[in-house]
């Protein structure tokens, strides 16, 4: 009887405690149940409708902001810096008083050369006495060799000597024009002792300090530049147009100007100027395109709106080239290459597939649970988003998510929609839509659709 009551006793507590695991069981199994009812095969994918809209093909390129006036004033000689009244970031007007130089020994020079003058001036009043004299001589001599009074040999003396009178006196009047250029020399070089500003702007570069000497420069060795004036109410962005898209570039154009100093707002120019020459990267602004060397400086004027930035901020340019109207438009990762071999027998023969090229371009539809491809004719593109020309209606959602999928994605894999599928079908699959949204974009922004490429 013992033994019967044991047993009893064990039946029951193994069905209270298989009842407890069952309770706890089956949640978990009842959510794979759902999501097994609700069609849970296939991989989780993201879709977005085609949407009709603008589409801006722009030209990028990197850039260097300058002021549209800039000034760079150097000494014309040589001497002492007297006097800086401005300082680095100080308002000057046309016209103020921004230099002084030591000016005492071009004074003394002055004096020297007025001294000159007027020892010159002297001697050339003693030279024309001189020669009025020989003139009255060599007429007198004249007469006598006329009366036969006199040889020929004190005619030709006197005539020596009336001619030697006449040559003394030009040298003296030459002198005293030589006097007078260096008087007029020295006074030019001190007028450039004091420097006035050439135009209205702001000190933006001061290089010397009072009691420095500056320098004069030649042909292979520029001066000393004592100081940098610019205009900062206009400003311009030097931009490096790589030679493969200068064709695209016209004056007139809008750009958007992005500066790094300044990553949360974005600025608008316009094209004013286009360089007529390629040059070499990195030249005068000091940017560089990247792999090529050779491109087109492009002037973007910049619309600050009252607003002051700094000169020499480096920035990014998207110029834009062309605005298509209303045209259908998809993320341009949704558009993928398919071997034209690959396609379905009767997708083949879509008007969309170019029968001499190996690929063609396509979009994916879920028909049914599956992938289902639909070749499509491809415009332009931008940075995101490419241009569909035909092949879709506006409205139809296209797969456009997640990348990874999209890179093995074909013809007839079953596939689920993620917006769709409920909170249990995505714990059920390993793929969330959640972390499919995370892994949307390729691994690099180097993948430029082919037919923007076949664009440019």
């Amino acid at each position: 009887m013992g033994i019967v009551k044991w047993v009893v006793g064990a039946v029951i507590l193994l069905a209270v405690i298989g009842g407890g695991a069952a309770a706890v069981l089956w949640p978990m199994v009842k959510k794979q149940m759902e999501a097994s009812r609700g069609g849970g095969v296939g991989q989780l994918v993201r879709l977005e409708p085609v949407e009709v809209g603008d589409l801006v093909r722009t030209v990028s390129a990197p850039g260097l902001v300058e002021a549209a006036r800039r000034v760079s004033i150097s000494a014309r000689i040589s001497a002492q810096i007297e006097d800086l009244p401005f300082e680095e970031g100080d308002t000057i007007r046309r016209g103020d008083m921004i230099l002084k130089l030591d000016d005492r020994d071009l004074q003394a020079q002055l004096a020297s050369v007025e001294a000159s003058l007027r020892a010159e001036e002297a001697r050339l009043e003693g030279a024309r006495a001189t020669y009025i004299n020989a003139v009255s001589e060599w007429e007198r001599q004249s007469a006598l060799y006329e009366s036969n009074d006199v040889p020929k040999s004190a005619l030709d003396q006197a005539e020596a000597e009336r001619r030697r009178a006449e040559a003394n006196m030009r040298a003296a009047e030459a002198s005293i024009e030589m006097a007078r250029a260096s008087i007029s020399r020295v006074r030019e070089d001190l007028r450039y002792t004091q420097i006035a500003s050439p135009i209205n702007g702001t000190l933006t570069r001061l290089n010397a300090e009072v009691g420095e000497i500056v320098m004069t420069g030649t042909m292979n060795n520029p001066g000393t530049v004592i100081m940098e004036i610019a205009d900062l109410s206009e400003m311009i962005v030097r931009v490096e147009v790589d030679e493969t898209d200068i064709a695209h570039v016209r004056v007139g154009q809008r750009a958007r100007v992005y500066l790094n100093a300044y990553p949360d707002e974005e600025f608008e120019g316009v094209v004013r100027k286009i360089a007529l020459e390629r040059r070499r990267a990195g030249g005068r602004s000091g940017i560089s395109v990247g792999a090529s060397n050779d491109v087109f400086e492009v002037e973007v004027v910049l619309d600050l709106r009252g607003r002051s930035i700094y000169s020499g901020l480096t920035a990014s340019v998207d110029i834009e080239i062309e605005t298509l109207r209303d045209v259908m438009l998809v993320p341009s990762q949704a558009v993928l290459d398919v071997r034209v071999d690959e396609l379905p027998d009767e997708l083949r023969d879509n008007p969309n597939v170019l029968r001499d090229r190996t690929f063609a371009r396509v979009v994916y539809l879920i028909e049914n649970g599956e992938a289902k491809a639909r070749p499509v004719s491809v415009g332009p593109s931008d940075l995101r988003t490419t241009a569909l020309l035909a092949g879709v209606e506006a409205g139809e959602r296209v797969i456009v998510g997640p990348y990874k999928a999209l890179l093995s994605m074909s013809n007839g894999v079953r596939v689920r929609d993620g917006d769709a599928a409920t909170p249990a079908q995505k714990d059920a699959d390993g793929d969330a839509v959640e972390t499919a949204r995370a892994d949307d974009e390729p691994p690099g922004d180097d993948d430029e659709p082919a037919e923007q490429s076949a664009a440019r």
